[in-house]
């Protein structure tokens, strides 16, 4: 307990963002109930862009606006899906991540008539825009006709649920955080549709200089998570990792204490699939170690196909 904290939380004005800031929040005066969190809305360039995320900058189009509210004072913390930082910038300088626990890294179905992945027929249209789903179902669904999507997950739910595509694949943590989740008809599994790297997982950015918010988040981090994130975004960074690359990756704990990381990289129409995974104990030697794997099997080029797509 001490003397009160204001705590302005900069993040997205979507209902999957505010869904989360309030869970945050809870957490925060759970935490220290001298803290006073307040959600600071901000309306990034992907909010307001309805085209392909690559003409806006990439996934950065809805992180750099959060974070920039940090950097310049209009908030102490800044909240992001991790999956939504790009990996091909580092984090700004003199600004840190922390990581709470992870959530569910699955992807899902939503199907309006109760359909399973491998129950649809023929020309079923399926709504997503994530060029790491649109490779993996082409592979492993040829028959599928993929429509791209574009917006929050209210969004595309709706257009499932008016007709406009037959059925959508959204993150499962994302339909939990809405209280949504019963509307998922089938769990995918994670070696038939590998999770985007992050999937899941929430990322707390403050000024690294600021130790009474390092001090009091820090209880609601997560060894675990952390060292997953860590991995994860090393591996990206080594892959330089854009909006438009199809890559996967999830990072797991070992019984011994360590860490084991699969990643994948595909060709755009998932026609190639580069596979690799590693072990170890430190977060950062894995993520390297398991992207120069996938470079020396050709991810360089690979990657680059899916640039000029």
């Amino acid at each position: 307990m001490g003397m009160t904290q204001h705590i302005r939380i900069a993040s997205r004005a979507s209902a999957m963002a505010t869904a989360q800031v309030n869970w945050l929040m809870g957490q925060i005066t759970r935490t220290d109930s001298a803290a006073v969190p307040e959600f600071v809305p901000i309306t990034t360039a992907g909010d307001r862009w309805t085209g392909p995320l690559a003409e806006v900058g990439g996934k950065g189009a809805f992180t750099s606006a959060v974070a920039q509210a940090v950097l310049d004072g209009r908030a102490d913390l800044a909240l992001h899906c991790a999956k939504d930082m790009p990996g091909d910038e580092p984090e700004p300088d003199g600004t840190l991540c922390l990581y709470p626990p992870r959530d569910d890294v699955h992807d899902v179905l939503v199907h309006p008539g109760g359909r399973k992945l491998d129950d649809l027929p023929a020309g079923t249209r399926i709504g997503t825009s994530a060029p790491r789903r649109i490779a993996q179902l082409t592979a492993s669904h040829p028959h599928l006709t993929i429509v791209p999507v574009r917006g929050n997950a209210d969004t595309r739910l709706r257009l499932a649920h008016v007709g406009d595509v037959d059925a959508v694949i959204l993150a499962r943590a994302g339909l939990r955080r809405l209280g949504r989740e019963a509307e998922a008809t089938e769990i995918i599994d994670t070696d038939r549709m590998m999770p985007a790297l992050g999937a899941g997982q929430l990322a707390l950015q403050i000024s690294a200089d600021d130790q009474n918010l390092l001090d009091l988040l820090t209880p609601l981090t997560d060894a675990a998570a952390t060292r997953a994130a860590l991995a994860e975004r090393a591996l990206l960074r080594a892959l330089a990792g854009h909006c438009h690359a199809p890559i996967a990756g999830h990072a797991t704990p070992t019984a011994a204490g360590g860490l084991h990381l699969a990643a994948r990289v595909y060709s755009p129409d998932g026609s190639v699939m580069l596979a690799a995974a590693r072990t170890g104990p430190d977060p950062q030697t894995v993520g390297d170690a398991v992207a120069q794997d996938l470079i020396a099997q050709g991810a360089n080029d690979v990657l680059a196909s899916s640039r000029r797509s």
